[in-house]
């Protein structure tokens, strides 16, 4: 029916190229349009101005001889004020952007590391856009955005830099459970200095306190009971504490079997023994 009545709807977003008698005539915008096919007129084709996105995956090696496998997504549209250009200058816009795409990124990337790749995705992406939009505007075209979404190397240089990393992080790790268990160790053996230390000044109060209240004890006695001597009052409280002991020994139920001689001459003996050994550390001194 449009055809009959040389009526033509151009949809938004969208532009016609009308042509007269095969030559390019104007360019309609959208809305309702007559195009009278009996004097020469026709629609040549439409052209739609919305933006559009291209993936292009391009193999290229980088300079430490890794292919890799880069894919740039670019985003463009045809100009309204040069849809001519575009509609008559381009066979094939996707091929063109392609192709132009190849050229940048075989041109760029060779000149930098696999690592360095990886930074400089930026970079790349920016050199690519450069490029494209040179080269497009002169077809009516405009680069929209250029992004670099992936790189991707080979499954078996993935693996080898999964494996160098793993490598790194498990050598890391060992390292800071060394120097904690190097810590520890340290802490360790610092605690138990200091507790020796304090059982010593323990043990240490407990001979004082024990030697004071000794001394207390026979001066006491021999003030109390003239005509005892130092030597007495030590039998005697020897003698005590020689029974106290047997007395705990018997007390205790985890106690094992103690063979000791009993009697007043062991008891003597003992005493002699002591007191021997007391007078020999003295005199050491």
């Amino acid at each position: 029916m449009g055809n009959l009545f040389c009526l033509y709807q151009v949809d938004q977003s969208t532009v016609a190229i009308k042509e007269s008698f095969g030559k390019f005539d104007d360019v309609l915008e959208p809305g309702c349009h007559c195009v009278p096919w009996i004097f020469g007129k026709q629609l040549a084709g439409q052209l739609t101005l919305r933006v559009q996105q291209l993936d292009v995956k391009c193999e290229t090696k980088t300079k430490d001889n890794v292919f890799v496998n880069v894919v740039a997504s670019i985003q463009y549209r045809a100009l309204a004020d040069k849809a001519s250009d575009a509609f008559y200058k381009l066979s094939n816009t996707r091929s063109q952007i392609q192709a132009y795409v190849f050229d940048v990124i075989r041109a760029f990337v060779p000149k930098l590391n696999l690592d360095d790749t990886f930074e400089q995705k930026n970079e790349i992406a920016k050199a690519v856009e450069e490029e494209l939009e040179k080269a497009m505007s002169a077809y009516g075209y405009e680069i929209v955005q250029t992004l670099i979404v992936d790189i991707e190397p080979d499954e078996h240089v993935k693996r080898a830099m999964n494996e160098i990393n793993a490598a790194a992080r498990m050598r890391m790790a060992a390292t800071e459970k060394a120097e904690a268990e190097k810590i520890l160790q340290i802490k360790r053996a610092e605690g138990e200095a200091e507790s020796k230390y304090l059982s010593g000044l323990g043990i240490a109060r407990q001979r004082q306190a024990i030697v004071d209240g000794l001394r207390d004890s026979v001066l006491g006695f021999s003030v109390n009971v003239p005509g005892t001597t130092a030597k007495d009052v030590m039998d005697m409280v020897l003698v005590t504490q020689y029974f106290d002991t047997m007395k705990e020994i018997g007390a205790s139920s985890k106690s094992s079997a103690v063979f000791l001689p009993h009697g007043p001459g062991a008891v003597r003996d003992v005493a002699s023994q002591i007191r021997d050994g007391l007078l020999q550390g003295s005199s050491a001194t």
